[in-house]
């Protein structure tokens, strides 16, 4: 059992791709393009398969809210019974309106803030991951200060090269999350006895898009060997969260089988006697989702053909950010037989890296025509932005055969109105500058 293939979000029917039951074509007549587009079904297989994978291990599935936020989207994952992992009261927010229930929800991230401490704290979410030691006494302060304990616990990093992208690994001493292993015990002595801290187990993450299961061996391991010390030392070890980053497939090669990512962790930390804890994220919305995008021309150049499209790298930042790759495929299906032959895929922006693919074969496309980039459900629209001023794209949400519109493409008034002069500058179109007052003025 694994990862679903980019693929399997797309089917084409009397000549054309749809999603599920429907035409993309019809969903840019309905929202235009640049459109993200999400499959229910497939988000559904993806935490069902996972969940069947994972069944009777006492864990609970906190999906990565970092992944996808979009509210339809976590609202699928509730209705599953799933967590949330988040790592903002911003995602924490999201979470709760999508009906997850606060003690179902894990907050990690190295950059806590006391707003944000106090936030989680008071919403009576399931822990805290703490990452230093100095968090840790911010939260104990925060806790005793409301008469309550806060459930902790410790993010250790435990040098493991997770063998991903260098941006992308979080689990080696260079890395700037989690706790050094060595130094754990006394960090975790220190939870135990601190006022305002109900110290409950370990934590780890070592990073996204794994796709062999020999580092995570390695952590678990090394999670397993420490849960042993401190309950040789008297401190109770309850819970292990045991992160995400299982990897998808953007093109063919190497993917972790479910069933043995399950019997790592059964043959690793499995005969511990703790409730675990996952927060898959992009293993569940990766492939679940895609960029509708409409070409805008050919471009012939001197060594190169280049097909400009609507979309660019602020709708979908990954290739120009991390060099990534993402299987794309016209709309229209091709006729048979029709040859290939190299393009490079760019957008408008006024940069060299909008590029969503290099000299990548594609069979004949002309301007007007549709394309769907595909494996976009994770790390798509959660990193969009404004950037040239563009607004940011349109979600839509396919069910069978239909699609709903669940998050409207931002307009220029609520873009462009979102700035404010200063009192002092002269109001445009106006000719009239509110004068400044006299210093020390009353």
């Amino acid at each position: 059992m694994s990862i679903a293939d980019p693929m399997d979000l797309i089917a084409w029917r009397q000549g054309e791709a749809h999603v599920e039951g429907v035409a993309l074509s019809r969903i840019a007549q309905a929202h235009g393009t640049p459109t993200y587009v999400y499959s229910r079904a497939q988000l559904v297989r993806a935490y069902r398969d996972l969940a069947r994978a994972l069944d009777g291990l006492n864990g609970m599935i906190c999906y990565a809210v970092k992944a996808n936020g979009n509210l339809a989207v976590v609202r699928s994952f509730a209705e599953l019974g799933a967590g949330a992992d988040v790592v903002s009261v911003g995602e924490m927010k999201r979470a709760l309106q999508a009906g997850i229930p606060a003690g179902r929800i894990v907050f990690a991230g190295v950059g806590k803030t006391r707003d944000e401490i106090d936030a989680a704290i008071d919403a009576g979410i399931h822990q805290f991951n703490v990452e230093s030691e100095d968090e840790l006494k911010t939260l104990s302060a925060a806790a005793a200060a409301r008469g309550q304990r806060a459930a902790v616990a410790l993010r250790v990093n435990p040098d493991v090269d997770a063998g991903t992208h260098e941006k992308i690994t979080t689990g080696r001493k260079e890395n700037k999350f989690g706790i050094d292993i060595a130094r754990a015990p006394a960090i975790a002595a220190l939870a135990a006895r601190l006022p305002g801290i109900a110290f409950t187990g370990l934590a780890l993450h070592i990073g996204s898009q794994l796709t062999t299961i020999k580092p995570y061996r390695q952590a678990f391991a090394r999670l397993a060997e420490l849960t042993q010390a401190l309950r040789a030392r008297g401190i109770a070890v309850e819970r292990l969260d045991l992160g995400g980053g299982i990897g998808i497939a953007y093109q063919p090669g190497p993917v972790i089988d479910l069933k043995e990512y399950a019997t790592a962790v059964a043959e690793t930390v499995g005969n511990l006697g703790c409730s675990l804890v996952f927060e898959p994220g992009r293993a569940l919305v990766g492939n679940a989702g895609l960029l509708l995008t409409r070409v805008i021309r050919v471009k012939e150049g001197d060594a190169r053909r280049f097909l400009v499209v609507d979309a660019a790298m602020n709708d979908l930042v990954r290739p120009a950010l991390y060099g990534a790759f993402h299987a794309i495929r016209p709309v229209l299906e091709p006729a048979p037989g029709e040859a290939e032959a190299p393009v490079d895929v760019v957008g408008p922006i006024c940069e060299s890296s909008d590029l969503f693919a290099a000299q990548r074969p594609l069979p004949p496309v002309v301007a007007d025509e549709l394309l769907a980039i595909l494996s976009c459900g994770a790390y798509g629209f959660v990193m969009a932005s404004t950037y040239n001023l563009r607004p940011l794209p349109a979600e839509v949400m396919v069910d069978g055969d239909r699609f709903a519109l669940v998050r409207p493409r931002q307009s220029y008034d609520d873009m462009l109105g979102a700035d404010r002069l200063p009192e002092w500058m002269t109001a445009p179109g106006t000719g009239t500058a509110v004068r400044p007052r006299a210093r020390g003025a009353a």
